[in-house]
C-alpha cells in the first residue's frame, strides 16, 4: 500500500464527506492505492455516523471510536497502530489541510529519501493576535530548544516514513512534537515544504489560547526527557551533589571558625551560615532521593493503556 491518511477529528461532522471525496479524487487521479483512517477522538456530534456510512461505500475508508474524549495525540497514536501504507500522511479534518498537498509530501519521502516532511502554513488565515503571534513565539521557542529547524511545529499536515511512526511513542499532548520524537529515535533527514492553508469552512476551532501554554509546558518536557528521560539520576544527582557540597562547604567553614578562628564568639545556632548550609544540604539530599526514585520507576515502570477504543470500522 502506498499512502496511510490518518485524520483524527473531534465534532467535524459537517467537513468529513466533502473531505473523504477530496482526498479520493486526489489518490485516484495519482493511482496510489491508499488507505484513509479516521480517529473519532469521542465526537457527540454525527460524526461517527458519518464515517460509518463513508466505509460502508468505499473500503478504503476505516474507523476508530474512543470511548471518550482522549487528546489527539492518543487519536494519532492509535491510527499509527494500524497504518499500513509505505507512507503516513497525517492532517487535520476541518478542510484546513489541502489534500492536493499529497503527491508532493509522498515524492518528498519516497524519492527525496526524507524521514519526515512537515508542513509550514506560511500564509495563514487565523487571528492574527489569538494564533498568528503566539504560533510564531512558540515555534521559535521549539526551534532553540530541540534543534529541529522547523517553522511550524504545529501543522496537522505531515507526512512519514512507515518505519518513524511505528518508532515514536506519542502520549500526551506531544503531538506537536513528533518531529522532536522522531530525530530523538534517530529519524534525523527531516524536511519541511511550504503548504496552502484554508480557512476554515465549517465549525469552530477545537483550540484555544491554553493550547500554547501547554504546548510550553510540554516542550520542558520533551527537553528533559530527550536529555534525561532515561537516566535521570544524571540530572538529579547532579544537582544534589552541588547543593549538598555547598552546604557541605558551609558546615565545614563554621567547625573550623568555631574550633579555631574565633572559639568565644557566637553560637552555630546564632549564625545564619548554619541554616543555609543545613537547608543547603537537605536539598542535596532530596535531589539525590528524587534522582534514585526516578532510576527506580523507569525501571518498573508498565506500558498501561492510554486510551480506550469503542468501535472500529474495515480493520481485518
Amino acid at each position: 500500500m502506498n499512502i496511510s491518511v490518518v485524520i483524527p477529528l473531534l465534532n467535524e461532522q459537517e467537513s468529513l464527506t466533502e473531505l473523504n471525496d477530496w482526498i479520493a479524487k486526489v489518490m485516484l487521479s495519482n493511482h496510489f492505492s491508499y488507505e484513509v483512517i479516521f480517529i473519532d477522538d469521542g465526537s457527540t456530534d454525527d460524526s461517527w455516523q458519518i464515517i460509518s456510512n463513508l466505509s460502508n461505500q468505499n473500503k478504503h475508508v476505516k474507523g476508530i471510536r474512543f470511548l471518550k474524549n482522549f487528546g489527539k495525540s492518543q487519536a494519532l497514536h492509535a491510527g499509527f497502530e494500524k497504518a499500513l501504507g509505505d507512507v503516513v500522511i497525517t492532517m487535520d479534518a476541518d478542510l484546513q489541510d489541502n489534500p492536493d498537498e499529497i503527491p508532493e509530501l509522498y515524492n518528498m519521502i519516497i524519492n527525496d529519501g526524507y524521514d519526515l516532511v512537515s508542513g509550514w502554513k506560511k500564509k495563514r488565515y487565523d487571528s492574527v493576535i489569538a494564533k498568528n503571534l503566539p504560533s510564531k513565539l512558540f515555534n521559535w521557542a521549539a526551534r532553540k530548544t530541540s534543534g529541529v529547524k522547523l517553522n511550524d511545529f504545529n501543522c496537522g499536515l505531515k507526512a512519514y516514513k512507515l518505519d518513524v511512526i511505528k518508532n515514536i511513542d506519542v502520549n500526551g499532548e506531544m503531538h506537536r512534537y513528533i518531529p522532536v520524537l522522531s530525530k530523538n529515535a534517530g529519524f534525523t533527514k527531516i524536511g519541511e515544504k511550504v503548504v496552502q492553508h484554508q480557512a476554515r469552512k465549517y465549525g469552530e476551532t477545537k483550540f484555544g489560547m491554553d493550547r500554547f501554554i501547554h504546548g510550553f509546558l510540554d516542550l520542558i518536557t520533551i527537553w528533559f526527557l530527550s536529555r534525561f528521560g532515561k537516566r535521570p539520576m544524571h540530572l538529579f544527582g547532579s544537582l544534589g551533589f552541588i547543593m549538598f557540597a555547598i552546604g557541605f562547604g558551609f558546615s565545614f567553614y563554621l567547625g573550623l571558625d568555631k574550633i579555631f578562628i574565633n572559639p568565644m564568639g557566637r553560637l552555630i545556632t546564632q549564625r545564619p551560615q548554619f541554616y543555609i548550609a543545613l537547608s543547603t544540604m537537605i536539598i542535596g539530599t532530596q535531589f539525590f532521593v528524587a534522582g534514585f526514585l526516578g532510576e527506580l520507576i523507569l525501571r518498573t515502570k508498565q506500558n498501561r493503556k492510554r486510551y480506550l477504543v469503542k468501535d472500529e470500522l474495515n480493520f481485518n
